[in-house]
Formats: C-alpha cells, sequence, structure tokens
C-alpha cells in the first residue's frame, strides 16, 4: 500500500472563503453530538447489555440451551453482515434520512423483542436490531465525519466518540445486571425505546446534511458478494463456539465466505458505481486502522466474555456487582479518549497514540494470564482493567478520526461502515476463538489433574480459570500485532497540521 491514496481519489478542493455561510460551522454541533452520541451508545449497549439477561430470558421464554446463542447470533450476524450495505446507503439517501430511519426502526425492533413470547419471535427483533444497527451505526459517523472538521474540534469530539464506543460494553453489562435483577430482563430491550424517541426528536431539530447522491446507483452485485461473505464470515466464527473449529459447516461457512470477498474485492474492480470503493482500503492509514480495530476488538470482546464468566462463576459476583466490576475500565477508557488522545491528536502523529495505547493494553490483558481461583478482585483484575482500559482509550479515538479524515463526503457512509465492520467481525473472531482456546486447555487440564473424584469440583473450576488464562495470551497476542500494525501503517501527520493529517504528498480527498 502507499502512502498516497490513488490519484482518482485526490480532490484538492479550491480554499474556502472565510465569510462563506456555506462553510460557517454548524452553531448548535455540540447538541447534535449529543444526539450522535446517544444512538452510537444505543448501537454499543445492545451487544452487550443482553449477554446478562440472558439467563432470565431463557428461563422465560423456555430456550434450548443450543438456541439460546441465537439471541447474540441474529443480533451480530445481521449488524456485521450488513454494514456495508448500510453505509453505502447512508452515502445515497442521505445521512440524516437514514439516521432517523435507524432509530426508529431500531426502537421498533426493540419492542417487539422485549414483548416476545417465543424464542423464535424473539430472535427475529435480534436480527430486525441487528439490520437498523447496521444503519443507523454508519450514519452516526459519517454525520460526526462531515460536521467535525476543524482539528480541535474533531479531536474532541471523536475523544467523545471513542470513549462512548470503548465503554459502551462494560456500561452495558452493568444496564444489564440492574434492568435484570431489579426490573425484568425485557427492560434491556425496552431501554431502547426512550433513548431511540429522544435521539430522533434531538436529529430531525439539530442536525444538518448534505443531500445525498441518488444519481449513483447500488451495486446490487456488490450487495450481494459483499454482505453475503460478511454473514458468512460472522456466522462461520459465531458458530464455531458452540460447534468447534472442524465442524463441517463452520469449515463451508468460513471459506465460502472468503471466496465470496475474494469475489468481491474482484467485483469492485469492474464496478462502475462500487458498493466498496478500494481506493478506501487503498490508503495506508484506513487499511492500518481498520486492521488496528479489528485486532483490538479481539482481545478486548474476550476479556468482557471471560471476565463476565469469571466474576459471577468463580468469585460468586451477583449480575450487579459483575457490571459494576467493569466500570474502572470504563472511566479510563474516556479518560483515556477524551482528556489524552483528544488533547494530544492535533498535534501528535496518531500511531504515537495507538501504539502505546496497544501496549498498554496488551500488559492489562497479560497482568490477567496470572489469575488464580482465589485471585482477589484489588490485586488482579482491577490493575487490568485500568491498564486495559487506558490503552483502548488512547486507541479508539485515532482510530475513528484518521479512518474518517480527508474520505470524500459521497464515500463517508462507507468508510465508516468499514470502521464498524473491522470492530464486529473483530468482536466475532475474538469471541469465536477465544472461548474455543479456553474450552480445549479446560478439557486437557481436567483431564491431567483429576486423580481423585472428590477434588472433581476444584479441579474443575481451576481448569476453567487455567483456561480463560491460556487464551487471554491468545489476546495479547493479538493487541501487540495491532501496535506493530498502526506503528508500521499508520503515518499520518497531527491531525492540526497542515490540511489535518494526510500524510506527505496526499492531499485530503475532499
Amino acid at each position: 500500500m502507499s502512502d498516497s491514496p490513488p490519484a482518482e481519489a485526490i480532490r484538492t478542493a479550491p480554499a474556502p472563503t472565510p465569510n462563506s455561510a456555506a462553510d460557517a460551522p454548524d452553531p448548535r454541533r455540540w447538541w447534535g453530538l449529543v444526539v450522535i452520541a446517544l444512538a452510537q451508545l444505543m448501537v454499543v449497549l445492545d451487544a452487550t447489555i443482553v449477554n446478562i439477561a440472558l439467563p432470565s430470558a431463557q428461563k422465560a421464554l423456555g430456550m434450548s440451551d443450543g438456541d439460546r446463542q441465537w439471541v447474540i447470533t441474529a443480533y451480530t450476524l445481521a449488524f456485521g453482515g450488513l454494514l456495508l450495505l448500510g453505509g453505502r446507503i447512508a452515502d445515497l439517501v442521505g445521512r440524516k434520512r437514514t439516521f432517523i430511519i435507524g432509530l426508529i426502526g431500531f426502537a421498533v425492533a426493540s419492542a417487539i423483542g422485549g414483548a416476545a413470547q417465543s424464542p423464535g419471535l424473539l430472535f427475529g427483533a435480534r436480527a430486525l436490531q441487528g439490520v437498523f444497527g447496521a444503519v443507523l451505526a454508519p450514519s452516526a459517523l459519517s454525520l460526526m465525519t462531515t460536521t467535525f472538521t476543524d482539528p480541535r474540534e474533531r479531536g474532541k469530539a471523536f475523544g467523545i466518540y471513542g470513549a462512548i464506543a470503548g465503554a459502551g460494553g462494560a456500561i452495558g453489562l452493568l444496564l444489564g445486571g440492574v434492568l435484570t435483577s431489579y426490573a425484568n430482563w425485557r427492560w434491556c430491550l425496552y431501554v431502547n425505546i426512550p433513548i431511540a424517541v429522544a435521539a430522533v426528536i434531538g436529529a430531525v431539530i439539530l442536525l444538518h446534511d448534505r443531500p445525498g447522491h441518488s444519481e449513483a446507483k447500488l451495486d446490487i452485485p456488490g450487495v450481494i458478494l459483499g454482505c453475503g461473505g460478511l454473514v458468512a464470515v460472522v456466522y462461520g466464527f459465531s458458530e464455531a463456539e458452540p460447534r468447534g473449529w472442524s465442524d463441517s459447516l463452520v469449515v463451508s461457512m468460513l471459506v465460502g465466505g472468503v471466496v465470496l470477498l475474494a469475489a468481491f474485492v474482484f467485483w469492485q474492480t469492474k464496478a462502475k458505481h462500487p458498493l466498496l470503493p478500494l481506493r478506501i482500503l487503498a490508503d495506508r492509514n484506513r487499511a492500518g486502522c481498520f486492521l488496528t480495530m479489528g485486532l483490538a476488538t479481539i482481545g478486548m470482546f474476550g476479556l468482557f466474555l471471560f471476565m463476565t464468566y469469571y466474576l459471577q462463576g468463580i468469585l460468586g459476583y451477583s449480575p450487579v456487582k459483575s457490571g459494576l466490576a467493569f466500570l474502572p475500565m470504563s472511566a479510563m477508557i474516556i479518560l483515556g479518549s477524551t482528556q489524552i488522545s483528544a488533547r494530544l491528536l492535533p498535534r501528535t502523529p496518531p500511531r504515537l497514540l495507538m501504539v502505546p495505547g496497544m501496549l498498554l493494553a496488551a500488559s492489562g490483558l497479560a497482568v490477567l494470564t496470572q489469575l488464580g481461583v482465589d485471585s482477589a478482585y484489588a490485586t488482579h483484575v482491577l490493575p487490568a482493567e485500568l491498564l486495559l482500559g487506558l490503552g483502548m482509550g488512547l486507541t479508539f479515538m485515532p482510530v475513528f478520526s484518521t479512518a474518517t479524515h480527508g474520505v470524500r463526503p459521497q464515500d463517508a457512509g462507507v468508510t465508516s461502515a468499514m470502521v464498524n465492520t473491522s470492530q464486529q467481525v473483530g468482536g466475532s473472531l475474538g469471541t469465536a476463538l477465544l472461548n474455543t482456546l479456553a474450552t480445549s486447555a479446560t478439557s486437557t487440564y481436567v483431564g491431567s489433574h483429576l486423580t481423585a473424584p472428590a477434588r472433581k469440583a476444584q479441579v474443575l473450576r481451576e481448569g476453567i480459570v487455567h483456561g480463560y488464562t491460556q487464551a487471554i495470551w491468545w489476546g495479547v497476542a493479538a493487541m501487540l500485532i495491532a501496535a506493530v500494525a498502526a506503528g508500521v501503517l499508520v503515518v499520518a501527520r497531527p491531525a492540526g497540521h497542515g490540511r489535518g493529517g494526510a500524510p506527505a504528498g496526499a492531499a485530503a480527498a475532499h
């Protein structure tokens, strides 16, 4: 990959006149950020808020153990598989319009899920949430991209956005525990309705957007190949957890998904109106950000999975106490994003934030590899959360800002979708891969250490924790590779330098 985007991607616009009303910043843009942040929080919360409620929902609706994972998988499958389509639709018909449609659809799907009286209806509602989430998430991020163009304001805005993206999952675990314990599992879905209503009202009043590019046509073959490939890959990763990596369905989904994605890339070189213009991937800064995001979420989602089970299953925490235990990590993500990255990015190259961030996150995961059945929260879990949270806060904000900077307005939605897709595929891979590795390590440990029936319970506990620690080492490796990817590929200048951080020799593509 070259330092500069392809020649056809470079569009150097004439310098705007200082007093042009069209170029003047929207005086209500910071209130608009509140609306965008609400929508992003809702989408991120929904990836984890249902996890803690799942046992209660399973009991209430009579789900089998084999089917319960569809409450999670139906959402991730639709969301991860349709993000590219959602991003391109936002570019074609206008981001504000698709933002509002996504909010309304998400709220309706949440209401259906909350009122579900059968497993099938709940699975369908979760899939519908994923569909509208795939429209909503890229619209929200691309509205940020087109609203905040001044380097200093952009740093602050993306600091807030990055904090929500990073901390939302942990907040979802806490909120899910509170709602499940003190209300009902259904409120883990109903809670989206007031959030969506407030965001729709705010969007109508406060958000502004350029018209969509309706003259372009939707790339139907690209939709089939790209979205089909993503659905197959995400589904393969999701099924690897309960079925195992050697299962014929898992192998066929993963291989088929890779083949479809390869065909998609080839088609994009031929399509007149490509679903994903390859100039977006040809820029090394964006490619580095996408890769860093995907690798980082492998470790982060693995942490959520293992620590939820460790706190409740090994340390005996209640759902609410487990959620509270994640708050220090959320606080550090917010601190890293808003008070460090946002302040430094205007005068610091993004990789000088991303590389230390990934190294800190890796060190936090490395602390967790020393867990035992009797480890104390204050001495083992808390230090790891603080390091991981600070590292993710330092990383997420420059990733979002750099990946979406300088992109053509008509490509803002699909570029934003690629950031979300990297996060979603990384999370799916992390959950499936690390859980499979943990299960295998646990089985090996129990088989070699179970010598007396009287010690069965203790050996099983030790084996579970041993499985967690062995799998977390792979999360450490993913974080370290992410640090290398950021250091080698992301060569953008500081956001306040010249035209906002384009690498030397590249013009910002406005």
